[in-house]
């Protein structure tokens, strides 16, 4: 809704007498600022006042053609003049007719004429209360448009990370994997591929921050990882990866973002996952033949001393070793599958993650979808305020 002026009064008078019209523009005219327009016939008051888009209209009530009352209707059905203030003008003070007159959506109510400088000054308190509420509206607009046009462009960001990352894997090892990108998309990426016949990489990574620019980093970072930054690095071991990604990645030159992750390598022929990793959280190892509510059997956390990637230069990660017994399961999660405040004060935690795992058959790929559910149905919502992101690798028996 727009007027025709962006901050001087613009008046409309409805009135059939022109003595009245000729004196309110002799008002409005000493006052110097306010821009006069005057309509003789109620019949085009509806017509006139949507084409000029006055800031305030000046409405009598008894008029041959027209009923003062059905015009306030009017313009409060008419989209243009929805909102415009309206000044009913009256020969008389009556209660009842007053009463109408606002129940009808009038603004004000003068027993014409009022003296000229309470007129200026009511039209001049309408006027700019109704400006202040287009510039208003007109931000709010403003404001809509660009959070649509940002959703889009998150929308395709997070549709891009999801076409990058893999598929379902099988055999030796299953791997199935979850990505729910939040609202305002984060920095989640992972990714599992062969390295040749006897390594398989799994990793996943986290970018600090939320939008595009975080997304872009976690690809970015993906991309390093799948070319082995440029096919001078020995992905099948851990340190190399990440103090190659630490070299590649400083934050001061990626608008100081950093990221955590997590890198496992798996040997199929000695059964042994070596790994490493910086500020992410540690990924879960159940045993063989782990029963579903078996708080007793040991899951190995797989933590790793290594500071986040990018914040400083010349960091170690050393590589940490574990076996990898037939028919253990993996899981691997970033921090929003797990930073979930159930009630206020109260952190559910790795150790809730771990208890809620516990009490699943951590060998169907249903278990991730689970663990979503069970997270949006504790902080009450269907989308995150971080991405959710989850890999589930099952080695061979």
């Amino acid at each position: 809704m727009t007027t025709s002026t962006a901050d001087q009064p613009v008046v409309l008078l409805v009135d059939d007498q022109l003595i009245i019209g000729e004196a309110v523009r002799r008002i409005l005219a000493a006052a110097g600022d306010i821009t006069f327009h005057f309509c003789q016939k109620g019949a085009e008051a509806l017509a006139t006042a949507d084409r000029i888009r006055p800031t305030v209209i000046l409405q009598d009530l008894v008029m041959p053609d027209a009923d003062g009352l059905d015009l306030v209707s009017g313009y409060r059905k008419q989209e243009s003049t929805s909102l415009t203030p309206l000044i009913v003008l009256s020969s008389k003070e009556e209660g009842t007719t007053k009463a109408e007159a606002f129940a009808r959506g009038a603004n004000d109510y003068i027993v014409k004429l009022p003296d000229p400088v309470e007129l200026v000054a009511r039209i001049r308190y309408h006027s700019r209360g109704y400006l202040s509420l287009l510039q208003r509206n007109q931000a709010f607009e403003a404001l809509r448009q660009s959070q649509a046009a940002l959703a889009a462009e998150l929308a395709k960001a997070a549709a891009y990370v999801r076409s990058i990352l893999p598929p379902p894997t099988t055999m030796p090892v299953a791997i199935d994997s979850i990505f729910v990108p939040s609202a305002s998309l984060g920095g989640d990426c992972f990714d599992y591929f062969w390295i040749d016949d006897d390594h398989m990489a799994i990793y996943l990574l986290d970018v600090c921050g939320h939008g595009v620019g975080p997304a872009l980093l976690g690809v970015s970072a993906r991309n390093a990882l799948r070319t082995g930054s440029g096919g001078d690095t020995d992905l099948r071991n851990p340190s190399t990866v990440l103090a190659r990604l630490n070299s590649a990645f400083p934050m001061e030159q990626h608008s100081n973002m950093f990221f955590t992750i997590w890198y496992g390598v798996y040997n199929k022929r000695s059964r042994s996952l070596a790994y490493t990793g910086g500020g992410h959280p540690p990924p879960l190892l159940f045993p063989p033949g782990f029963t579903p509510g078996r708080l007793d059997t040991d899951v190995a956390n797989l933590d790793t001393p290594g500071p986040p990637v990018g914040i400083a230069p010349d960091m170690d990660f050393p590589t940490l070793t574990t076996d990898v017994a037939a028919g253990s399961t993996l899981l691997v999660f970033s921090d929003g599958a797990f930073e979930v405040f159930p009630s206020p004060g109260k952190v559910w935690g790795i150790k809730g993650l771990l208890d809620f795992m516990r009490a699943r058959d951590i060998t169907n790929p249903s278990c991730l979808t689970e663990l979503h559910e069970a997270v949006k149905h504790m902080t009450g919502s269907d989308i995150l305020n971080d991405d959710f992101s989850a890999v589930l690798a099952r080695f061979p028996a």
